[in-house]
């Protein structure tokens, strides 16, 4: 009995767990429609069609800590639980700000003008509220610099952003963002290729798609009486001309019976 204590005392404490972060299970509240415009074919990230996708966002504040939590919604398309998601999080007692995860932005379509227009809501959001905090220094995810496009897509989108990518030692693996202030951010995105679609002019749209449909199966329906009446022409004419060809086979047969008697 007497070594029990003596075996708890020499063992190892525990690293305690890291708390939470608050309202990790926040979901998305507020929603806008956003048109991808169409574009050329990217011979890395493949077509480029027309399409629709969901933003939504939602934000929570306290005394010690604020977040903004942003998501893009693919119709039809279900995504991986950590991509399309991007969370900023503000210390208020430290007048800090994080960006993202230890695994980036990860976005899906990709080369589609998205991880940018994410961005810019984040830089309007911080600088509207706290210009003064500092943002964090981040470890960029190595797997971002495996292939050169992206990595390149990726420092364009966050140069455009105001964040300089830093390499440890010239290695292209190891990049990371500098520590900076919220204020020396860049806000906008390229509206080229993402646009908002309110709610009047989705509805607009949708009217206007709906009477294009219908204007397009009036004309089915005219186009296919005229075949139907073309057919019933056709249908009479060919009977006309079957019975013309025996009737002048008869009236031959005819003139050669008489000649021959």
């Amino acid at each position: 009995m007497t070594d029990a204590p003596a075996a708890e005392a020499t063992a190892e404490p525990q690293a305690p767990e890291s708390a939470p972060l608050p309202w990790a299970d926040l979901a998305a509240e507020h929603f806008q429609l956003l048109r991808l415009a169409p574009l050329p074919t990217d011979r890395h990230t493949g077509p480029r069609p027309l399409r629709f996708v969901q933003f939504g966002y939602a934000e929570r504040h306290s005394k010690e800590h604020s977040l903004l939590r942003m998501q893009i919604t693919l119709p039809g398309q279900k995504v991986r639980k950590e991509q399309n998601q991007l969370d900023i999080r503000v210390d208020h007692e430290l007048q800090r700000v994080s960006v993202g995860g230890e695994n980036g932005l990860q976005m899906e379509p990709l080369n589609r003008g998205l991880g940018r227009y994410l961005f810019a809501q984040a830089v309007q959001w911080l600088q509207a509220n706290w210009s003064h905090y500092r943002i964090e220094a981040v470890a960029l995810p190595n797997k971002d610099a495996l292939n050169e496009d992206t990595r390149l897509r990726r420092d364009n989108v966050l140069r455009c952003v105001g964040v300089e990518v830093e390499y440890v030692e010239g290695q292209l693996l190891k990049g990371r963002t500098p520590e900076l202030a919220v204020s020396q951010l860049k806000g906008g995105w390229n509206t080229e290729k993402v646009q908002r679609v309110d709610i009047l002019e989705s509805a607009g749209m949708l009217q206007q798609a709906e009477q294009t449909l219908l204007e397009k199966e009036a004309q089915i329906r005219e186009r296919d009486e005229r075949v139907a009446k073309y057919r019933r022409e056709d249908g009479g004419l060919r009977f006309t001309i079957t019975c013309l060809v025996a009737f002048a086979v008869f009236q031959a047969g005819l003139l050669i019976w008489i000649a021959t008697r």
